[in-house]
């Protein structure tokens, strides 16, 4: 690697300070996360339709794009999804499953790894998805990984993101703010929830906890930990 473009990308790469202006750590959040300036192009996340075969390839949909073909939509923040664990999911195989989860946000897709032979399986993986100004809700899927066919739905569930975007930008820069409760989104008869989920800001991050009663199957939960970056900070 010539010399020059070390010294330019150490610069690029540089994390902000505690210091540092709102302009220079938007800066940085905006190359590292939108643009994905840090990565080489094979492995930046670019916004595709996808196959709905129920085979997922990859922790995330890739394509070897060029850096406009990313700047083709404009997004507003970060979310990293923290994919806890399923408790009584459901049977797919003999006696068992080999379960693992797709996230879905437009057109991108994020995925755990699969665990073999497990109804209460325990991810404890964090996936990432850029979250455009125009966005719905996030889609989950749980699926049963089969070696020669194709692979068995498990379940899936919906997330209104509406709440804790909303919430953050309300309250505006979560690292001026003490450990705070600042939304709650409510279990209804609408929704998947388990229980109502409250939108938090700890140690300066925006979190959220979600419980989600899978659908459109026979039994299964799975929890997760959200947190929210806005690329406007």
């Amino acid at each position: 690697m010539p010399m020059q473009y070390m010294r330019l990308f150490c610069q690029r790469d540089q994390k902000p300070h505690p210091d540092s202006s709102p302009e220079e750590r938007e800066k940085f959040i905006r190359s590292k996360y939108e643009l994905q300036e840090f990565l080489k192009p094979s492995l930046r996340i670019v916004s595709h339709q996808t196959s709905d075969s129920g085979k997922h390839a990859g922790s995330a949909s890739h394509s070897d794009g060029s850096k406009s073909e990313i700047g083709m939509i404009e997004f507003i923040g970060i979310l990293n999804v923290k994919v806890i664990g399923g408790t009584n999911l459901a049977i797919r195989d003999m006696s068992s499953s080999d379960p693992y989860v797709v996230l879905t946000l437009g057109r991108q897709k994020a995925q755990t790894s699969v665990i073999k032979g497990n109804l209460n399986p325990v991810w404890n993986e964090e996936l990432k998805l850029s979250v455009p100004r125009q966005y719905g809700p996030l889609k989950l899927q749980v699926f049963d990984h089969d070696m020669v066919s194709k692979d068995d739905l498990m379940g899936e569930a919906e997330i209104d993101l509406q709440t804790m975007i909303n919430a953050a930008a309300a309250f505006g820069d979560s690292e001026l703010l003490g450990d705070i409760q600042i939304g709650r989104w409510l279990k209804s008869d609408d929704n998947a929830l388990v229980r109502d989920s409250a939108v938090v800001v700890a140690g300066g991050k925006v979190k959220q906890g979600v419980a989600l009663k899978l659908q459109h199957t026979e039994s299964g939960e799975l929890e997760l930990e959200m947190e929210w970056m806005p690329l406007n900070m």
